[in-house]
C-alpha cells in the first residue's frame, strides 16, 4: 500500500474510484525529503495526513511509533479525525499499489483535502476536477525564439494558452492526440524546461521550479497514456 510515485490528485481518484470507506495508502510528499503522506477515504472525501520518518520512529502529530505497522495498527482502532456528520474514520482496507490507475480519473472530484494539524474549517468542499492543470508558462516563440509568459490551460485532451489569465480567446489550442512525447529538455539555456513534441512542432515551455515543471510533464504523460489506452482499445474493439 505504499505508492512512491503517487501524487496527491492521483491518490483521490484511485480512493474515490475504486476504494470504499477506510481505503489507505501512503504516498512520498512533494513538500520535503523526510516526509510522507498518508491519504484516506472516509465516505465521499479523501483526507491526507503527514507522517514524518525520524530515521528510527514515524510521527503523526503528536503520537509517535516504532514502525508503519503500528502506526496503521494503532489507528485502525483510534480514529483520525471525525468528519462534519460526526462519523469516525479509521484505516480499515490498505489500498494495493499494483492496481491500475481509473480511467474516469478524468471525472473524479475532490470533495476535501485535510492535512495533520487543520481544524475543520480548513476542509476545501470543491477542488478543481482532476485531470486539469492551469498556470502560467514561458514558451518559445516558433520563428522569432524569444520567451514569453502564457497562461496555460489543460482539459480533458486539449492544451490551450493565452495571452494572460484574463483572456477570454485562447492564442492556441493543442490537440494532445497529436502529440507524440512530453519530456523534460535540457537544450535551452533556461531552467525547468520540458517540450512537447508534435508532428509538425516542438513546444518548449519553462515553470517557474522544478516541482512545477515535474507537475506539468507527470500529468501530461498521464493524458497521454489515457489517450493511447482509448485507441487501443478502439482498434481491439473494431477488429473484433
Amino acid at each position: 500500500w505504499y505508492h512512491d510515485n503517487l501524487t496527491r490528485h492521483a491518490a483521490e481518484a484511485l480512493l474515490l474510484s475504486n476504494g470504499q470507506d477506510g481505503s489507505y495508502l501512503l504516498r512520498k510528499s512533494n513538500e520535503k525529503e523526510d516526509l510522507y503522506s498518508l491519504s484516506v477515504r472516509g465516505k465521499d472525501s479523501v483526507k491526507h495526513f503527514h507522517i514524518e520518518h525520524t530515521g528510527t520512529s514515524f510521527k503523526f502529530g503528536f503520537n509517535e511509533f516504532p514502525s508503519l505497522k503500528e502506526l496503521v495498527r494503532h489507528f485502525a482502532n483510534q480514529p483520525l479525525i471525525g468528519s462534519e456528520t460526526g462519523t469516525l474514520i479509521v484505516l480499515k482496507h490498505p489500498y494495493p499499489r499494483k492496481v491500475e490507475e481509473p480511467s474516469i480519473y478524468e471525472s473524479v472530484r475532490v470533495h476535501t483535502v485535510m492535512q495533520t494539524g487543520k481544524t475543520e474549517s480548513d476542509l476545501v468542499p470543491n477542488a478543481p476536477a482532476l485531470g486539469t492543470k492551469e498556470g502560467y508558462l514561458i514558451k518559445q516563440g516558433k520563428i522569432v525564439k524569444n520567451w514569453k509568459t502564457r497562461w496555460f490551460t489543460l482539459h480533458r485532451n486539449e492544451l490551450k494558452y493565452f495571452k494572460d489569465q484574463t483572456a477570454t480567446e485562447p492564442i492556441r489550442a493543442l490537440d494532445l492526440t497529436e502529440c507524440s512525447a512530453v519530456q523534460f529538455d535540457y537544450s535551452q539555456e533556461r531552467v525547468n524546461c520540458f517540450c512537447l513534441v508534435f508532428p509538425l512542432r516542438t513546444y518548449y515551455l519553462c515553470a517557474k521550479t522544478g516541482i512545477e515543471a515535474d507537475e506539468w510533464i507527470k500529468i501530461l504523460r498521464w493524458k497521454l497514456s489515457q489517450i493511447r489506452k482509448q485507441l487501443e482499445q478502439r482498434d481491439t474493439s473494431l477488429s473484433s
